[in-house]
């Protein structure tokens, strides 16, 4: 699985018009389920992203994660991580897992957030959706499990 996690100040998902999910200090993740990926993966990612030490301590450093700061996490779907631009100018996305698969292991990732504590948003999968968001820092890191 990709995730890309971005340290916002704020973040929210539109579709159509309709804010659907929105977040205060936290982090915005984008997720891409990849070809072979399983429940074991969303898991292990999971637990990475909840305690990646990315937001400032008392002292200005990056060392306290989203379970340190009570923060939440606004999890997106997010097929276009899988682009393949290594042949032309038109990405492929033949790595990424099926729609069905991808479905479930997006949501089982937000559960196991969840499930760690955090306060958890999620976009909805397979929607054209419009996402806003206040970056901080900015902080942006890219996960590959």
């Amino acid at each position: 699985m990709r995730a890309l996690i971005q340290r916002v100040q704020s973040a929210s998902v539109s579709v159509r018009g309709e804010t659907i999910a929105g977040i205060g200090n936290g982090a915005l993740i984008l997720v891409c389920a990849m070809a072979g990926d399983d429940k074991t993966r969303a898991a292990q990612l999971a637990t990475r992203i909840a305690k990646l030490r990315i937001f400032r301590d008392e002292a200005g450093k990056m060392n306290r994660s989203l379970l340190d700061l009570g923060g939440e996490a606004l999890v997106v779907s997010q097929f276009t991580l899988a682009a393949d631009t290594s042949r032309g100018n038109r990405p492929g996305f033949s790595g990424a897992a099926p729609p069905a698969l991808a479905e479930r292991l997006y949501l089982h990732l937000a559960e196991e957030l969840r499930a760690a504590g955090l306060k958890v948003q999620t976009g909805r999968f397979g929607a054209d959706m419009a996402v806003s968001l206040i970056n901080d820092g900015p902080v942006t890191i890219w996960l590959d499990h």
